[in-house]
């Protein structure tokens, strides 16, 4: 065998037509081109396009600006390809101008509702999140986590992280049901981990892009370092006659609240539910709000759950766990007696604690953004990866609504991972063929999930324009 390399009409990476083709159709990169078509100038480039291919070369897994090159030998399918110079000069005024972030993020919600409604028309529904056991129907959850990145050079807004290493500490909002990235906001490596006005402007933020038809009924989910009187004060606030808004956050404990555990009766304790709604065998749950004298003024519930501690953290032990041979953690949240509407049982201690602990999710979509953009910011300018974080957020949006429309009954592939839908699909060797004056990308009659990109390339074709 000898090997050439004067191949034509061989574009590999042809799952970039499923994502471009859902960026299309959904109508994301026509309202991203309205809202670069009214900055000053007149680029050669449709700077909104530009943006979407930069997000369809990260979610294939471009790291840099320059690895837009990847997308050369798909010339004959979407044109040539923007270069690294001119990326950078389309990614500079999202970060300079406040404004135009407005706007793009007005923008990705009109396109969001829209694929929302498409969503709800597929055979298997709006994929609402199911906890304890219970599914919960017509509540959208949104989950709050801040990460790090690390910055392996000099770079504006870099610095020293609470972890001791160098780089960017972004605050984000995601939806737990569909996997978007509602939200993220770029903070330098220093940002305090329970800033309160970040946490206010996130929440904000997502909120805004749940489509009005979903905003009704809310549920914002924070750990630990969220727990601010400021905060809890806002989601309250939030509540209005039309939208019901609850949240769960993460609570730091005190002198005062280690007393009221103690003063807690041993049939209080209640055993935990695991996530499918079976009993947990090591796990229990009680409610402190009676006992607890910082819940009154916060006006929250407070739920205290224990474990037996773990080999590695005998060393982080209070004098109270030691004694008790319990771990604990709290959590607060405003959901009251009455639970949620629609979902029986939700006012229990049990149940409330699962749906907290489900929290943990988030961390996957944190790790999956990283895979898809986040791992690195390729600029030394602030403005330009402040850019660079929306056209990742785009990313995750393009990943999630590829899947929930064109792969939606597919066991494998509905919930797979970047890495997976890289190996699967993204990455899938095509040729391009013409024939009587049309173009005809071939893929190989024996790839494992041949099917599947048809299949998902037929449902978004399909798919009606935005109204």
């Amino acid at each position: 065998m000898s090997v050439r390399g004067d191949g034509k009409g061989l574009p590999g990476h042809a799952g970039a037509v499923l994502l471009r083709k859902c960026a299309d159709q959904t109508g994301l990169t026509s309202a991203l081109s309205a809202v670069f078509a009214r900055l000053d100038g007149s680029p050669v480039w449709d700077r909104g396009v530009v943006v979407i291919q930069l997000a369809v070369a990260i979610t294939l897994g471009a790291s840099s600006m320059r690895q837009i090159a990847l997308l050369a030998h798909h010339e004959g399918v979407f044109g040539t390809p923007p270069s690294d110079s001119t990326i950078r000069r389309t990614l500079e005024p999202i970060g300079a101008d406040e404004q135009t972030r407005r706007r793009l993020a007005r923008a990705r919600a009109r396109a969001r509702r829209h694929v929302w409604a498409l969503i709800a028309a597929t055979e298997t529904g709006f994929p609402w999140l199911m906890v304890a056991g219970k599914v919960l129907t017509g509540w959208v959850v949104i989950d709050l986590d801040a990460t790090l990145i690390t910055a392996h050079s000099e770079k504006q807004g870099a610095a020293a992280t609470f972890k001791k290493g160098y780089g960017f500490h972004p605050l984000a909002a995601w939806c737990a049901q569909t996997h978007e990235c509602l939200a993220m906001l770029l903070r330098p490596g220093n940002a305090g981990s329970n800033t309160v006005a970040d946490h206010l402007t996130v929440p904000a933020e997502a909120i805004a892009q749940i489509p009005d038809a979903y905003r009704a009924k809310l549920w914002i989910r924070i750990d630990g370092a969220g727990a601010t009187h400021e905060l809890a004060e806002r989601m309250k606030g939030l509540n209005t006659t039309r939208r019901t808004v609850h949240f769960t956050v993460g609570w730091k404990i005190t002198d005062i609240d280690e007393v009221a555990i103690a003063k807690l009766p041993a049939d209080a304790w209640q055993a935990a539910l695991r996530q499918d709604g079976s009993v947990h065998p090591h796990a229990e749950v009680a409610e402190l709000s009676g006992l607890d004298e910082r819940a009154a003024r916060w006006g929250v519930r407070l739920l205290v759950r224990r474990v037996k501690p773990s080999r590695r953290d005998t060393a982080q032990l209070t004098a109270l766990e030691k004694k008790t041979g319990w771990k604990y953690s709290i959590v607060a949240t405003d959901v009251g007696p009455r639970g949620l509407r629609g979902i029986g049982g939700s006012h229990q201690i049990q149940f409330l604690d699962a749906v907290h602990r489900d929290h943990a999710e988030v961390e996957d979509r944190v790790r999956c953004n990283k895979a898809m953009g986040l791992r690195n910011l390729p600029s030394k300018t602030w403005t330009v990866n402040v850019g660079w974080v929306l056209a990742a957020n785009l990313a995750a949006d393009l990943d999630a609504w590829t899947r929930l429309l064109g792969l939606h009954d597919d066991a494998d592939l509905a919930r797979a991972e970047p890495q997976t839908l890289r190996y699967c699909l993204w990455h899938l060797p095509a040729r391009l063929a013409s024939h009587a004056r049309q173009r005809v990308l071939k893929i190989s009659a024996t790839w494992p999930w041949k099917n599947a990109f048809l299949i998902c390339r037929q449902r978004l074709c399909a798919l009606p324009a935005p109204g």
